[in-house]
């Protein structure tokens, strides 16, 4: 048997080379002293991490592609708008079961600051539980139960700010100049303003400017996002420190994956927007080297919502290759799929994918068409030409389209933080609402359902065959509209992303589950269906990747998967139109005859087209 001794060394043999060339990267010469402090903590951590959790570190490393296998289904959902409380998210796996599901994510629960905390993004304590939902103590017993169902518990760990009440911010305003160094305080706005000359505003609407003046602190403190959100000084190497114990303390309470909230934020350099900074990406490797040491089954997700030139760098490029997260949403997609629905057209589709360069093949998207997030038009100008199009005219559009002021649009949205320097418009929106569902409801017109339900139906499709843990938010499964009654809660009302964060309706899922033929019941039905057909197939597999195969119709996009088990070609027709593809783009690939997996139905490919229905999507392997 291999003692404690032996498995930690092993572990520091293999990965401490990663830790300290990431602590390197980003604190040069002060890297060594860290290295010897933070190898004291990480083999704490490691003796205290419990026997059952020791057992899955050694089946994840036996297993290291298990976030990769198309058996993985993601969830995402407030906890207490699904069930009120930590342990009524337990009363309810049979639903998450029904689904497949096997990755959980359970938005913000730590405990936030009183009052607005931007949804639980404002932590005034990373070792307690928001006090509404439950303790630790229920944290760590829903993990065990979710565990032993094979679902994995997945965590945000907001990485870039706390809230002005964590302790070390009320530290920092007590006058301790070490917690004053784990900010960016500064005596006038000398240094502020040569900051935002080059510092784009995220929240221009309710929370201008990168800065706040504290009457405690006596002087201006960096807040990216919100006034009581306080940026760490991750210069500092005592606040990487601070973050090893932390991360290990989750991982060690059940945390199966880490959500790197904010990460593209947190290093600040003069002169630039201090958004992907090479330290990030450093801290990262090193953070993931320390889970590596102490509790391999934990694995970390990056939440870098960033333009497509910056994504692929969070799941690792040149010397970070492989080394970085394990996980990053592919919000590119996202944008895609929706920009595709509302012109019927997929050049830009096809471009924008097509300029991605390979990610590590050991690493994971996280395929999206909805998040609890507005939607921003992550479209660069440079694929937008390529196209044919105009960037900025075409984000414009979107803009319109989704907030319902263009003419024929279906989308039922609002807009969030209009900028008006840039013209930059943000939607919120449910799926369903933004898919034509609401509009179709309202109209009463049998034909704009069907076509609504379509859509909502080709975008769980898309993102169950791209790759990847595709990830299905909360309510979404039974096309629940977006919620206006947000404007009545004083917490929530200036904010319109909480038009699509409704509460869980049970009645409507037990309607769904009882009439397959209501519009939630067809929606479940039909998903239900496609992720069980994902779960059987080899070529789902993350380490492969979504290819675009040219399509000779633009409302149909194309792409392949090359497993060794044979070629998956997926088509998704983005139109309402029934569309005759010509058949000698899938001959070449797959001969005379495909199956189509979702239908289990025979093609020939032989007839000169392929009829493809309104909104259909089709996986074809070779017949």
């Amino acid at each position: 048997m291999v003692d404690d001794d032996t498995t930690f060394q092993l572990r520091m043999e293999r990965y401490g080379p990663q830790l300290l060339s990431g602590l390197q990267g980003a604190y040069g010469e002060r890297a060594e002293a860290l290295f010897e402090r933070l190898t004291g903590a990480m083999r704490d951590a490691f003796d205290s991490r419990p026997a059952d959790l020791r057992v899955l570190d050694e089946a994840r490393l036996l297993s290291p592609d298990w976030l990769q296998q198309p058996e993985q289904i993601g969830y995402v959902c407030y906890a207490d708008r699904f069930a009120g409380t930590l342990a009524g998210v337990a009363e309810h796996i049979d639903h998450l079961k029904s689904l497949g599901v096997t990755y959980l994510h359970l938005m913000p629960l730590l405990q936030p600051r009183p009052g607005d905390s931007d949804g639980g993004y404002a932590v005034a304590d990373y070792r307690q539980v928001d006090q509404r939902l439950g303790t630790m103590d229920d944290l760590v017993a829903l993990a065990a139960t979710l565990r032993r169902e094979r679902i994995s518990l997945v965590v945000d760990l907001v990485l870039n700010h706390v809230a002005r009440e964590h302790e070390w911010a009320a530290r920092a305003r007590a006058g301790e100049q070490k917690y004053r160094d784990y900010f960016m305080i500064f005596p006038d706005r000398t240094i502020p303003d040569a900051y935002e000359r080059t510092l784009p505003e995220v929240f221009p609407d309710f929370a201008p400017g990168s800065f706040s003046w504290d009457d405690e602190l006596q002087g201006w403190v960096w807040t990216t996002f919100n006034t009581f959100q306080w940026d760490l000084n991750w210069a500092n190497p005592d606040v990487f420190a601070e973050f090893v114990d932390i991360v290990c303390f989750l991982a060690n309470n059940g945390v199966e994956v880490l959500r790197l909230d904010a990460i593209a934020f947190i290093w600040k350099a003069m002169g630039t927007d201090c958004q992907n900074e090479p330290e990030v990406h450093e801290l990262t490797q090193a953070l993931r080297a320390v889970l590596r040491i102490v509790a391999p089954a934990c694995s970390v997700k990056a939440e870098a919502i960033v333009g497509p030139q910056d994504l692929v760098a969070y799941l690792g490029q040149g010397k970070h290759f492989g080394k970085v997260s394990d996980l990053a949403y592919h919000n590119s997609l996202m944008v895609q799929l929706w920009g595709a629905l509302a012109s019927r057209h997929t050049r830009l589709f096809e471009v924008a994918l097509s300029n991605f360069p390979a990610k590590p093949a050991s690493t994971t998207w996280g395929p999206y068409a909805r998040c609890h997030d507005d939607i921003g038009w992550a479209i660069s100008d440079s694929d937008a030409r390529g196209a044919y199009l105009e960037g900025h005219t075409h984000r414009a559009f979107l803009s319109e389209f989704y907030a319902g002021l263009y003419p024929g649009s279906f989308a039922r949205g609002l807009v969030f933080q209009h900028n008006p320097a840039t013209n930059d418009r943000r939607i919120s929106g449910s799926l369903a609402s933004l898919a034509g569902l609401e509009a179709a409801l309202e109209a009463g017109d049998q034909a704009q359902l069907s076509n609504a339900i379509a859509r909502i139906n080709l975008l769980h499709t898309a993102i169950l065959g791209f790759g990847g843990v595709p990830l299905l938010y909360m309510g979404d499964e039974i096309g629940l509209l977006n919620d206006h009654g947000y404007r009545d809660d004083p917490e929530h009302a200036a904010d319109n992303r909480w038009v699509h964060r409704p509460a869980m309706d049970p009645a409507a899922v037990a309607l769904a589950n009882a009439d397959p033929s209501t519009p939630g019941g067809r929606i479940l039905a039909g998903l239900r269906h496609t992720i069980g057909v994902r779960k059987r197939l080899p070529h789902l597999h993350a380490s492969i990747e979504s290819r675009v195969l040219p399509s000779p119709d633009s409302r149909v996009l194309l792409l392949t998967r090359d497993h060794p088990e044979g070629l998956l070609v997926e088509a998704y027709n983005f139109s309402e139109d029934a569309v005759e593809l010509p058949s000698y783009v899938l001959r070449s690939r797959l001969g005379d005859t495909a199956v189509e997996q979702i239908s289990g139905y025979d093609y020939s490919l032989l007839p000169e087209t392929l009829l493809i229905r309104p909104y259909q999507p089709l996986w074809l392997t070779a017949g």
